[in-house]
C-alpha cells in the first residue's frame, strides 16, 4: 500500500530538498521530504490560509496537521508567544522542528499526534489547520470537535477547505460547535473559515 501524508511512519525513501517561501513578508527556507504533505512547495490552500490569518500578539497557537511547518512558522513570524505543532506523520514532525529552528522561531514544540490527542487538556488562543481531507469527513469533523474543546473562551479555529472537498458540510459542523463562524475569504475554490468559541 502506498503512503499517504497521514501515515504515521512513511516508508518512502528520503528525498530531502529545500524550498523557499514568503510567509507574511519574510523569506524562509523550508526542508521538505518524501512522504510528507505538499513536499514540492507550499500548497495553495496553506498559502491562502497564511495570508488570511489574524494572530493576536502574544497568542498561544496550535497548528494541527503541521506538515513540515509553514503555518506554525508563519504564526511565529506574526508574534505568537508559543506554537505547538502536531502531525500524525513522524517525518513531518521532525521537519517542522528543524524548519522552525532554522528560521529563528524558537518558541515551538512539535509532537506526533493523532489529531489533538497529544494536547488533550491543554488550552490555546488560536488553532490553525489545513485538515487532512483525504483521511475522510469523519476525521475532519472529529478534529473540529477536539479543537472546540482545546480553545480558550473567545479563541478561534482557522481552517482552509475546498468547496468541492466538503466546505458546506464543514461549515455546518462548525456552526454546531462554535458561537460564531465567518467565511473570511475565498480564493480559487478554497474557503477560509474562522470559528470563534463562546466566551
Amino acid at each position: 500500500m502506498s503512503d499517504h501524508y497521514y501515515s504515521n511512519r512513511p516508508s518512502a525513501a528520503h528525498d530531502r530538498k529545500t524550498i523557499e517561501a514568503d510567509l507574511r513578508g519574510k523569506k524562509v527556507h523550508l526542508v521538505t521530504d518524501a512522504g510528507v504533505f505538499s513536499k514540492g512547495g507550499l500548497d495553495y490552500g496553506s498559502r491562502v490560509l497564511i495570508d488570511a490569518l489574524d494572530i493576536p500578539e502574544g497568542a498561544s497557537v496550535l497548528d494541527v496537521g503541521c506538515g513540515y511547518g509553514p503555518i506554525g512558522i508563519a504564526a511565529g513570524i506574526m508574534g505568537a508567544s508559543s506554537i505547538t505543532m502536531l502531525d500524525v506523520n513522524e517525518r513531518a514532525v521532525e521537519l517542522a522542528r528543524e524548519n522552525a529552528a532554522a528560521n529563528g522561531i524558537s518558541n515551538v514544540k512539535a509532537a506526533q499526534s493523532d489529531l489533538l490527542q497529544a494536547v488533550a487538556g491543554e488550552r490555546f488562543d488560536v488553532i490553525i489547520t489545513n485538515p487532512p481531507i483525504r483521511a475522510g469527513k469523519e476525521t475532519v469533523h472529529r478534529l473540529f470537535e477536539q479543537a472546540s474543546e482545546c480553545l480558550n473562551p473567545g479563541g478561534a479555529l482557522w481552517i482552509v477547505i475546498q468547496k468541492k472537498q466538503g466546505a458546506p458540510s464543514a461549515k455546518a459542523k462548525l456552526e454546531m460547535l462554535f458561537q460564531y463562524v465567518e467565511e473570511v475569504t475565498k480564493d480559487k475554490g478554497y474557503r477560509i473559515y474562522k470559528a470563534v468559541k463562546g466566551e
